[in-house]
């Protein structure tokens, strides 16, 4: 099958590199122009290297590889004056917007909630939720003004839907996302946008596969790797797959923007190797 979004125009935050950019690519090869924004910056407190310029320059020749058009900005989703900007300058070059995928989002130091850092609380509701909502907000006027209709997707965790320890404030953040998705897809559907979230485990990305987890998972040893990693992640699944590639996630984006699924609205899908059954 192909041409799944045939014609359709998606926003996506997050498009630098990793999720974001796969998302971008699997909408293309199904036909979509892509308007792709990313911070393409290092933000505070965030204890791994982020995405750069040239990362989002790959993602857009890696979209006009596909046959189709794309136009980026460097954003900081926690700014809406800037989304608002950038979504409708792309709406502008490219006639209209049919999806967002509402994906940027950061990891960053952990510990009790008790005893946690109230900067990196703040960053971390600010950019993974906050960040959600001025996305889809940026975004509405469009889908509204267009008549057709539209599909949100939300970039949530198998965290926005069970608690781990250490990491209070990405749980709440991730739980949140659930609650904006749940509220945007009540009162958009009257206008026939439907909204859904997705809810990875462990994904093959920069954002996990990183010193600072290596050690977080496995500080028993002096200079852990991926392979230290593996065998501790598998315990959270229950298929044998210690994560999953940012494809799996992009083919359930695409499912969900696409017409397939075109009376699925207030889901949270994940893409977890069975971790909800544990």
């Amino acid at each position: 099958m192909t041409g799944r979004v045939e014609g359709k125009v998606a926003f996506i935050t997050g498009a630098a590199r990793g999720q974001g950019r796969s998302h971008a690519v699997r909408l293309a090869q199904e036909g979509a122009d892509i308007i792709a924004v990313d911070v393409c910056k290092q933000l505070d407190n965030v204890p791994f290297a982020m995405s750069t310029p040239e990362d989002l320059a790959t993602t857009a020749e890696l979209v006009k590889a596909e046959g189709r058009r794309v136009v980026t900005a460097e954003v900081d989703v926690r700014d809406y004056t800037a989304l608002k900007a950038a979504v409708d300058s792309g709406v502008e070059q490219l006639g209209r917007l049919d999806v967002v995928v509402a994906n940027a989002g950061i990891g960053n130091e952990g510990g009790q909630l008790s005893e946690l850092d109230e900067t990196l609380w703040q960053d971390m509701i600010d950019v993974n939720l906050g960040g959600v909502w001025k996305s889809v907000k940026a975004a509405i006027p469009h889908l509204v003004s267009g008549g057709r209709g539209g599909s949100v997707v939300l970039t949530s965790s198998v965290g926005g839907l069970k608690a781990y320890p250490n990491v209070g404030h990405y749980i709440a953040a991730k739980h949140g996302v659930v609650g904006l998705m749940r509220t945007f897809a009540v009162e958009l559907g009257q206008h026939s946008i439907r909204v859904n979230s997705v809810h990875p485990t462990h994904v093959n990305t920069p954002m996990v596969m990183n010193e600072g987890t290596y050690k977080l998972f496995r500080p028993d040893l002096e200079n852990p790797g991926p392979a230290d990693l593996e065998p501790i992640c598998r315990m959270f699944h229950i298929l044998p797959v210690p994560w999953v590639e940012s494809v799996d996630v992009s083919n359930a984006v695409l499912f969900l923007a696409s017409d397939e699924s075109r009376y699925v609205t207030g889901v949270p899908l994940p893409i977890d190797a069975g971790s909800m059954l544990k």
